[in-house]
């Protein structure tokens, strides 16, 4: 019977882990390898390799409600996005209000994961640490064990011909600081992921700065219609099944109309940015193809142009590598072969979890407590995973829709599709919320977890770990969200009836919107007629 497990980090996924073991009435050991909580968004000036960190003026680009952990909401105070040292501090505020840092040992680096003598009956592990601190070792045996340590640490440095003989600085974004011997110097940033777009828009204030992209990316606007911010508009329910109802093609060129008010684009994978498009308008970055290969004092581009330039930024991902666990197929082929992400299909006991290596159009918080309840599920016997073979079929299948889906790169091998994880495995453990059940019995709060954002709170109306205050988080999260931008009284603008209409067919996008809303209006009608 599992009752002691292993936690391995303690960043967001591992506070997570811990509470999701206490609901469980586990006994969770948290192993952290610094002497603080917070992970990634821990800004230090100094990381070491196997540590990750966010940039300095890192804020988060999902929405502090769709951020939240799911039964502590956000204070009404907070910015919609937040800085990271004040998600921190969120962070911080509910490892206290759960009592969480009792169970966290700190400066522990995890040296090894491996089989305890007696796995095949009991399924136990061998987890040996070190304590930096007090410069002891410590061998012991757990009833489980969760991976935490997240997927930004191993930084990846692609051999372009010629790197090694330029004769400037080549800087990877894992340790990318602004400084002043940056300053006034043209900079190439190889890369339009998050950290990509963040560093060039950085530098692009005192410098010129090249942003080298193989096959470009969509830029989302952070904030929507009315100040909104964009995950709380297009994550619903709602959007998931008009998502499965119309064809691919409309729900694509909705997006395109959308997305091209803001920045005219070609398609391909998406990231959160609301200045980049300014910089590039400005000519301070100037986007630039694919990398052919580098001088001493310059770079070549694929389409023949060439740059002098006095920097590099490595803005080009991580490797997911687990160095501590030993003799299990965690990567096979250099690829993520995990059943939900999560599980060794292979296992005879399931008692390894790995949470949060995933990568998703939304936040990582809300993904690894439903992780870490569905692990612990797992851990106890509540939930059974299904055969070795069928785990297998289905992680085939998920390897192949993402090769159609994204570009072959190591942070789309563990992509996923947000909002249909997210419901798969509340399923799993009977948290999804039944939303026909809600219409009938709570019409109000039917309405808004279906037509609302699909708010972390929802998988806490029901179910193992249902949380009283769910209710009422759902439907005061919008206040939480004005508040912020309501800083000082103001005279209300009122619109007429024919004033709303007109106002969805001037904005171009709009008339897509009405048109496909009616589309699925008339489907639903055609279905119940039938």
């Amino acid at each position: 019977m599992v009752k002691r497990v292993a936690v391995i980090g303690a960043g967001t996924s591992g506070l997570a882990a811990i509470k999701a073991c206490l609901d469980e009435g586990l006994e969770p050991v948290c192993l952290e390898r610094t002497d603080d909580i917070g992970g990634l968004w821990r800004y230090r000036e100094k990381v070491d390799d196997a540590e990750g960190c966010v940039m300095k003026n890192t804020c988060s680009n999902t929405s502090k409600e769709m951020s939240a952990y799911s039964d502590f909401p956000p204070a009404k105070e907070q910015p919609n996005f937040i800085p990271h040292a004040r998600f921190l501090r969120y962070m911080r505020d509910y490892a206290d209000h759960f009592r969480l840092t009792e169970r966290i040992r700190y400066n522990t680096e995890v040296k090894k994961v491996t089989r305890a003598d007696d796995f095949a009956d009991t399924g136990r592990w061998r987890v040996q640490s070190f304590d930096h601190k007090n410069g002891t070792a410590r061998d012991e045996v757990f009833d489980a064990v969760m991976v935490c340590s997240g997927h930004h640490a191993q930084k990846i440095v692609p051999p372009f011909p010629g790197l090694q003989d330029f004769q400037g600085q080549v800087i990877h974004t894992h340790e990318f600081r602004p400084s002043e011997d940056l300053e006034g110097k043209r900079i190439l940033v190889v890369g339009l992921g998050n950290s990509g777009g963040d560093a060039a828009v950085e530098l692009s204030r005192y410098n010129q700065v090249y942003l080298s992209t193989r096959r470009g990316t969509w830029v989302v606007p952070a904030i929507g219609e009315k100040g909104i911010p964009w995950d709380l508009a297009f994550n619903t329910r709602y959007e998931l099944l008009l998502s499965k109802l119309l064809p691919a093609t409309w729900t694509l060129a909705t997006w395109t109309a959308y997305l091209n008010e803001h920045l005219d684009h070609d398609m391909m994978p998406g990231f959160v940015n609301d200045e980049l498009a300014f910089r590039i308008a400005s000519g301070t970055v100037k986007i630039s193809d694919d990398v052919k290969r580098f001088t001493s004092n310059g770079v070549e581009f694929k389409d023949g142009t060439k740059e002098n330039i006095d920097a590099i930024i490595m803005a080009t991902g991580y490797s997911l590598q687990f160095p501590f666990i030993e003799n299990e197929p965690c990567i096979e082929d250099g690829h993520l072969r995990l059943y939900k992400n999560m599980f060794l299909p292979d296992l005879e006991h399931q008692t390894i979890a790995f949470i949060s290596m995933i990568h998703g159009k939304g936040s990582f918080v809300p993904v690894a407590e439903l992780q870490s309840r569905v692990a612990t599920s797992v851990f106890k016997g509540n939930t059974k995973l299904p055969s070795h073979q069928q785990m297998r079929q289905e992680i085939k299948a998920a390897e192949e829709m993402r090769a159609q889906l994204y570009p072959d790169s190591p942070r789309h091998d563990y992509e996923i599709e947000y909002m249909p994880y997210l419901e798969d495995l509340a399923d799993m453990i009977g948290c999804k919320p039944n939303v026909g059940r809600l219409m009938l019995t709570d019409p109000v709060l039917g309405l808004r977890v279906f037509f609302g954002p699909l708010l972390p709170y929802q998988y806490r109306l029901q179910g193992p770990g249902k949380w009283a205050g769910a209710r009422q988080a759902i439907l005061t999260a919008m206040d939480r969200v004005r508040f912020p931008l309501q800083t000082r009284p103001l005279p209300k603008t009122t619109w007429t009836p024919a004033g709303r209409v007109m106002r969805w067919f001037v904005y171009p996008p709009g008339t897509w919107v009405v048109f496909l809303h009616l589309m699925l209006v008339a489907m639903v009608i055609y279905t119940l007629i039938r």
